[in-house]
């Protein structure tokens, strides 16, 4: 599904914003990034719902966020069901000022 997101995100796609793919940040590699909105998205499979696994992701998310990175996270079933809701999501969380809620 991270596919199916990329493809409506790359090249401009969503109302210009620029995303990059497989973006270095600190010691993580970030699915989606927008520079200008310091702004993440993550894809998260079945494999999320690990216990260690998830709460790998709340430490990466809590490191990101001390760092001015706004983490927003969908599903699988988000992104294949709801893209265009997914979108209009990320398309809110630029417009809303950072260090309010994404």
């Amino acid at each position: 599904m991270e596919i199916k997101l990329w493809q409506a995100l790359r090249d401009r796609r969503l109302q210009g914003l620029k995303f990059r793919r497989q973006h270095p940040h600190g010691r993580f590699i970030l699915d989606a990034f927008n520079v200008e909105h310091q702004l993440e998205l993550e894809v998260d499979g079945q494999g999320h719902l690990d216990p260690e696994q998830a709460a790998y992701d709340a430490a990466r998310t809590e490191y990101l966020q001390l760092l001015g990175v706004r983490v927003m996270r969908f599903k699988n079933a988000e992104v294949r069901d709801d893209l265009e809701g997914v979108l209009a999501r990320i398309v809110a969380a630029t417009k809303t000022p950072k260090g309010l809620g994404t």
